[in-house]
């Protein structure tokens, strides 16, 4: 589904870094598609001892994820969980808060200023009428709920995102997921998903979506969304007798905790538009085939990129396509084990924090 361009849109956004422990590549693509929707964070300082990284592939609009790639890692930090060392507990309330900021005057507002350049000006002027003042939010955190005017009764967005990230701080990588991105580790050669595709078919997802009063027709939630969680989709989160997690969509990510041992190569996040068009295992072996000839890491996003774009409409390799390769620097430091990790064994099982 969707509008399509006469000729694909080929032009890459690329993006390369590095410290001492990680070194990464980045690289995202219009393609056929009309517009861009997906959008992206690689922040290899979150704080001196944690990178974050997270592709955000939206639906119906691109506000939802640029929104998430603005503020999603901001969140974590500010959670009392990343004060105290739970990043697993910390990015599954920032998930959560993500619906939470978007409702509102102020949700409403930052989404304008996100949007085309009519609905940014539109969100600018607001701002400088309805926005508090520095002497009224100086001692809090932030000032979303206390912003008042006429889209106060904002109920958020219904156009969506998926939230597909990765922390990762010493031998400790966390893994979080809502939607149909993916992340998958390579561990001597062997391809292992740390993330599942929600899709409304799994029988967890259709049993939370039937009973919330939600169905399911032609693989879509309700006719519509062909995944069954993600970010915003607000429109499907209206039952007020059910908690986030119960909704007929939900933002609640699964989150995966894994130690990280120095077998492990790399990790790839990707959206749809990547594993459309290549299995975990063959995306792993292409990247083994050319990480050590490319001259960067996004040099072998680009490639990847290229090999999945479509040469016309039909069929698959047609959607916007996002990618990014983190590489693990070794030997990793000896530090203590993180409490709550464990050994990735066969396909890595993902934990649902509730």
């Amino acid at each position: 589904m969707g509008v399509y361009l006469s000729t694909p849109k080929t032009d890459k956004v690329s993006e390369d870094g590095e410290n001492d422990k990680l070194k990464f590549g980045l690289s995202s693509m219009q393609g056929w598609r009309a517009t861009m929707e997906d959008a992206h964070s690689a922040l290899l300082d979150l704080d001196n001892d944690t990178a974050f990284f997270g592709v955000f592939d939206g639906h119906g609009g691109k506000v939802v994820a640029k929104f998430c790639a603005k503020y999603l890692h901001r969140e974590v930090l500010h959670t009392e969980a990343y004060a105290a060392g739970d990043l697993g507990a910390a990015v599954h309330r920032a998930y959560l808060r993500m619906d939470e900021m978007m409702r509102g005057q102020r949700g409403w507002r930052e989404l304008q200023a996100l949007g085309d350049k009519i609905n940014q000006f539109t969100g600018i002027i607001e701002g400088l009428i309805w926005s508090p003042k520095a002497s009224d939010s100086n001692d809090r955190h932030d000032d979303w709920a206390f912003e008042e005017g006429p889209h106060s009764d904002f109920t958020g967005p219904n156009c969506g995102s998926t939230a597909c990230v990765a922390l990762v701080r010493n031998r400790q990588l966390v893994v979080a997921n809502a939607g149909d991105s993916r992340c998958v580790i390579s561990r001597n050669g062997q391809a292992y998903n740390l993330s599942r595709d929600h899709k409304p078919e799994l029988e967890a997802e259709r049993e939370r979506i039937q009973s919330a009063g939600g169905y399911i027709k032609m693989g879509r939630v309700n006719g519509s969304l062909n995944l069954s969680r993600a970010i915003g989709d607000m429109e499907l989160k209206q039952n007020k007798f059910l908690s986030p997690d119960k909704q007929i969509l939900t933002a609640n990510p699964d989150i995966n905790i894994v130690e990280l041992c120095d077998d492990d190569e790399f990790i790839v996040l990707a959206c749809d538009g990547i594993w459309d068009c290549m299995s975990s295992q063959q995306l792993v072996d292409f990247i083994r085939e050319h990480i050590n000839t490319e001259e960067s890491l996004s040099a072998v996003c680009e490639r990847v990129l290229d090999r999945c774009l479509a040469p016309s409409t039909a069929g698959e390799g047609c959607d916007n396509m996002t990618m990014i390769l983190v590489q693990f620097k070794k030997p990793f430091a000896q530090v203590k084990d993180a409490s709550g990790a464990e050994q990735l064994t066969g396909d890595a099982g993902c934990s649902e924090t509730q």
